[in-house]
């Protein structure tokens, strides 16, 4: 016997399948577990996105930054055992067009809605006039200092310039207030090219040179000049040759340190009485400049990409733009500030963070990029080898610099 099903029947059929399909939507997202957002952040956003779309489930998985790039270059081609979201660096969207590893998202971001966003946000995700994700995380590097410190040595104003840093270091080592006042992220990784194209852009540097990539030219020479002069003089904790962030982080927090070069998170952090021996002591200020007046700042900000074997393609881009969406960052803006300018004039956005704000008012207009090129994670391994060559003592700036530029040369 034929069951026949009426017309009624047939659509709530179709609207029970239709509902038990979306409901198996899940989503898979990658994401790392070192500065800007905290895993409790990311994992809290998630889900209030759960809540408001119960139709998509998201399976989150963190990872150090070290490990982030190479994650999503494995996972290429995986399709449903790969990824939907990614979080990739500035640095990479190059690289990853080269190799077909994100969807080209330019249709779905209004000329509008970019204009809302920082320049030095949607640079991130912009490759060859195509946008390739929505920018997240937008930083760049501040130079924080111990009040305290300070005021003990009888120094009345944070440094305005690098030489600043250098001279004001020296009086808090020779009075005895700290055995060494500055530490970094020098170890041999991403975080101390940060450092070092902080530096670059401070004393006017470029990766630059008649067209072609290079680290021998004035700026780029007195930057790591620099860094190497404040090891010689015992101005640098050493072991900043193999720091990362929260080294430095957890260095300055401790009270062994008068100054650090970090990224947004640290600042509440530092500020945490819970987690710092420094809460309240805690001043920032934008990256000095080689002149007073100017600052420095290197472009730190990151991405939130569809991969491009990703299968859910339209729920990623949904589960995107509640993440970056303006309410989402303003309510999460202690550890990461928002994309959007309007945000940095709200009260609670400000509210115990307005030095920050102030800072970052002025930082995320000077960020410099780090060179943009397909081989980059490449180029990335031959400058780190080549400036830790140099701050280990092991070759000459000169050497070591030009070594490096000569390496980046045979990469084209």
């Amino acid at each position: 016997m034929k069951i026949r099903l009426t017309p009624a029947a047939t659509l709530c059929a179709l609207a029970c399948f239709s509902a038990s399909a979306l409901a198996d939507t899940t989503l898979s997202a990658l994401f790392m577990t070192q500065a800007a957002y905290s895993e409790a952040d990311i994992r809290a956003m998630t889900a209030e996105f759960t809540k408001q779309h119960p139709d998509i489930k998201v399976n989150l998985e963190f990872v150090p930054y070290e490990a982030l790039h190479d994650k999503i270059v494995a996972a290429r081609g995986a399709g449903a055992n790969g990824y939907d979201v990614v979080l990739f660096d500035a640095i990479w969207p190059a690289e990853f067009n080269k190799y077909g590893l994100l969807q080209d998202v330019t249709s779905r971001i209004t000329g509008d809605e970019s204009k809302k966003i920082f320049d030095g946000a949607i640079s991130t995700v912009t490759y060859k006039d195509k946008r390739w994700g929505m920018p997240w995380i937008l930083d760049t590097k501040y130079l924080y200092y111990n009040k305290a410190m300070l005021a003990k040595a009888g120094i009345t104003t944070p440094p305005a310039t690098w030489a600043d840093v250098e001279k004001q270091s020296e009086i808090l080592k020779e009075k005895g207030i700290v055995k060494f006042p500055l530490v970094w992220s020098w170890s041999q990784s991403e975080a101390l090219l940060c450092d070092y194209t902080t530096l670059v852009s401070a004393f006017k540097g470029s990766f630059y040179q008649d067209g072609k990539l290079n680290f021998t030219n004035s700026g780029a020479m007195k930057a790591i000049d620099f860094m190497k002069e404040t090891l010689d003089k015992g101005l640098t904790n050493p072991n900043s040759r193999e720091y990362l962030e929260e080294d430095v982080r957890k260095s300055f927090s401790n009270g062994d340190a008068a100054f650090a070069l970090n990224w947004t998170y640290m600042y509440n952090m530092a500020n945490d009485p819970k987690q710092s021996k420094v809460a309240g002591q805690v001043g920032v200020v934008p990256a000095p400049g080689s002149v007073a007046g100017q600052a420095s700042g290197v472009n730190g900000s990151m991405g939130l990409g569809i991969a491009k074997a990703s299968t859910h393609p339209d729920q990623a881009w949904e589960y995107i733009t509640y993440m970056t969406s303006q309410p989402v960052q303003d309510k999460y803006a202690k550890l990461s500030l928002p994309i959007w300018k309007s945000s940095y004039d709200d009260p609670a956005v400000q509210k115990d963070q307005e030095a920050l704000i102030a800072a970052a008012k002025t930082s995320l207009n000077v960020m410099l990029s780090r060179p943009v090129t397909p081989d980059y994670s490449r180029l990335s391994n031959i400058l780190q080898q080549n400036i830790q060559g140099v701050l280990q003592g092991k070759v000459t700036a000169k050497d070591g610099m030009t070594t490096a530029t000569d390496a980046a040369d045979r990469l084209r």
